[in-house]
């Protein structure tokens, strides 16, 4: 079970995830859509998690780094 505030944090959602190992790390991921959304012409992976605003995507650079 991965704990409710860093599947927020992550944006991992319900349903299946990939798990894989990254060095001495446990990497989860969420699995792509294979759906495409097509808007003005583009194709487009819908849209999914949580709404990151410029302050969200700063603090997950910030601790990336970390």
């Amino acid at each position: 079970m991965i704990p409710k505030s860093l599947r927020e944090q992550s944006g991992i959602v319900p349903g299946e995830v990939e798990i894989s190992l990254d060095g001495a790390a446990i990497r989860i991921e969420s699995v792509a859509a294979d759906d495409l959304v097509e808007e003005d012409g583009l194709l487009l992976l819908p849209t999914g998690g949580p709404e990151l605003d410029a302050d969200a995507v700063r603090e997950l650079r910030l601790a990336d780094q970390r």
